[in-house]
């Protein structure tokens, strides 16, 4: 058929909805103003050049941005691949492939990762719904694509690469509004730096940039791609199958080895192999050769045509003890994969989910492209078919999650409002430990007796009214690692110990740190009793406060045993931080010790969220160690600090 083509926007002469514009940088400016003139209401731009470039790009690019939004534009790009649409069979990008229909639509804030996507649906014959390459987002983001692809009755799964993310309480907002309609699974490069930024406490020295986005996908219920192949295995999965139900797993294989190997891989990822209903067993006994194993693993055998994969297929679907099957094919001399794979198409009956790892290469190709072609998904090894199994199960629990009602607990908030601007209008934005736990207090935390004092005398007599053991620390605004500078004493027992001790940490600190201001020191009744735990916050720039749980000790020095979650927390949220420490065991009680107070823990979180949402001031806070006893049993602040921000802080 023949076309008319056009020199200039000019030339045509009439008004355009979209312009796609993939001139030279330098010609770029003066084609935006001509889309704008013909009235696009939408520009892509491909060229490259800008912001990631220098700084003179940057203002061409913030330029062009302005110039969009004063004629009510919306703006893709630039540094963009450009945008694909197959169900409205639109290819506005620079690409090589234009993918079948499909139910995967894409964000990248890399065009390089969207060709790679696009290569790959191609290879596999894999449908997509929408490709949006977002380039340097001078404009449109994340977050407005997500809004618009959760009214796609197309997409089905989004998929995303992100870089960077431009607004972090709108995305948690509008994400986890996505997510609980449809799935969304991101992989976030440059996550390795946290970033120049000094940390005066554990929770600050622990939370990296990692911890932040971590925190925030879990929240807003974003599946986290640790890999690009991850990322596209667990698409896949959820585009093609429904969301499991439970974690009793089928494994279907005509191999033992693979059928370990899932086996394992299974119990790895905190599933459970299925125990098949005896009917089932019995049914496959009767109908498999003698040979078989009817455990589960099912082992068909090496000879297994299609009916006896189908056949397996079929009574694990229908066993009430599977939520989820895994099939494994391996290339025997007598395998027929691609009349297998339709075999077992042929009887999925879509109400379970059903995962195929066909193994090997040229041999199980045509299987695979017949299981693309049924939509059950397909993988290279059993281990990433368990892997992307997990991650629907895990999607699913939290689609199934109770409705978030955080706690309000009534606390002295006036009297911790008092502390706290006191400090930022002293000039000094640290509170150390007398001070915060006079924070901690306010809000009901159990601090133990102590006293400030300034004298080896003023020791003495505070000493005989706090009773022993006591505990000695030096109190310095300007030494915020006590112990460090020989700061601490513990388990001091009697009045000469209590006055030597003054006097020689006098002597150390003066010759370790003759800088500091001293304020004296504090005694304080030793906590004797209870498991050390430590419960932080930090504020993330882009996220807000960051709550950190974890065993004190070794565990988070050396271990760095610890979880992170975005305050305010619910109290399951809180419990699931508990639970996401690998020492979580030792809480609970080991080998006949007594656990600790688990609901104690989970109500101090809950406090500190409060608390620091009341306060967006407080930057870092730290309770290392929080001693906590048994049930019924008390829970003490043992220490504690805290750093403002010389300003009001993020709301």
């Amino acid at each position: 058929m023949e076309q008319k083509f056009y020199t200039s926007l000019e030339e045509y002469g009439k008004p355009i909805d979209m312009s796609v514009i993939a001139v030279p940088t330098s010609l770029v400016r003066e084609t935006v103003v001509s889309s704008l003139k013909a009235k696009a209401k939408t520009v892509v731009i491909i060229t490259a050049g800008f912001k990631e470039v220098d700084e003179a790009g940057a203002l061409l690019e913030r330029e062009i941005a302005d110039l969009c939004h004063s004629a009510g534009a919306r703006l893709m790009g630039p540094n963009s691949l450009g945008i694909i649409n197959t169900h409205h069979k639109m290819n506005a990008a620079f690409a090589c492939h234009m993918p079948p229909m499909g139910g995967i639509s894409v964000i990248s804030q890399s065009g390089a990762l969207c060709s790679a996507i696009l290569d790959w649906a191609a290879s596999r014959k894999m449908g997509l719904a929408t490709v949006l390459s977002m380039g340097n987002k001078a404009d449109l983001n994340e977050t407005h694509f997500l809004a618009a692809l959760v009214d796609d009755e197309k997409t089905k799964v989004i998929a995303g690469y992100l870089e960077s993310i431009t607004s972090g309480d709108e995305f948690i907002r509008v994400a986890e509004s996505v997510a609980s309609v449809k799935p969304v699974v991101i992989l976030k490069a440059g996550t390795t730096s946290a970033g120049s930024r000094a940390a005066s406490s554990h929770t600050g020295a622990l939370a990296g940039v990692d911890m932040a986005y971590g925190a925030a996908f879990k929240r807003a219920g974003i599946i986290r791609a640790d890999t690009f192949e991850s990322l596209l295995d667990i698409a896949a999965a959820l585009a093609g199958q429904p969301l499991p139900q439970g974690d009793r797993v089928a494994v279907i294989t005509n191999a033992g080895g693979p059928g370990t190997m899932a086996a394992d891989a299974v119990e790895r990822a905190g599933m459970r192999m299925a125990a098949l209903n005896p009917k089932t067993a019995a049914g496959l006994r009767d109908k498999l050769p003698a040979a078989a194993r009817v455990g589960n693993p099912i082992d068909v055998l090496e000879d297994a045509d299609p009916e006896r994969y189908a056949l397996a297929v079929e009574a694990a679907q229908a066993d009430p003890s599977v939520d989820a099957t895994i099939i494994i094919l391996t290339p025997q001399a007598m395998t027929e994969s691609a009349e297998t794979a339709r075999a077992i198409a042929a009887v999925v009956r879509g109400k379970k989910p059903v995962l195929a790892a066909f193994m090997g290469g040229e041999d199980t190709l045509a299987g695979r492209r017949e299981l693309v072609a049924a939509h059950l998904p397909d993988y290279p090894s059993p281990e990433r078919a368990v892997a992307a199994l997990k991650a629907m199960l895990d999607y699913a629990r939290w689609r199934q999650r109770p409705r978030r009602v955080v706690a309000r607990f009534p606390v002295n908030r006036r009297r911790a409002e008092r502390i706290i601007t006191r400090q930022i209008r002293t000039g000094k934005t640290y509170l150390g430990e007398v001070r915060a736990k006079d924070v901690l207090r306010a809000y009901d935390f159990i601090v133990p007796e102590g006293r400030l004092v300034s004298t080896a005398e003023e020791a003495v007599e505070a000493a005989a009214h706090l009773g022993y053991p006591l505990a000695m620390k030096i109190v310095s605004p300007d030494i915020i690692h006590k112990s460090d500078v020989g700061g601490v004493k513990l388990n001091l027992s009697t009045d000469q110990e209590v006055a030597d001790t003054f006097e020689l940490m006098m002597v150390r600190i003066a010759r370790r740190a003759p800088e500091a201001f001293l304020e004296g020191v504090y005694l304080e009744r030793m906590v004797t009793k209870g498991r050390e735990v430590i419960l932080g916050m930090t504020r993330d720039p882009q996220f807000g406060p960051m709550l950190m749980f974890g065993l004190g000790g070794i565990f988070v020095e050396v271990l760095k045993d610890v979880t992170f979650y975005l305050a305010p927390i619910t109290s399951d949220e809180a419990m699931s931080m508990l639970m996401g420490t690998r020492s979580y065991k030792l809480l609970e009680g080991f080998r006949g010790e007594a656990g600790a107070d688990l609901a104690v823990i989970a109500e101090a979180l809950q406090r500190i969220s409060q608390l620091v949402t009341d306060f967006p001031q407080i930057a870092e806070l730290d309770i290392n160690p929080f001693m906590v006893g048994g049930l019924g049993e008390e829970s003490v602040v043992a220490d504690a600090r805290i750093q403002l921000t010389a300003g009001e802080g993020r709301e």
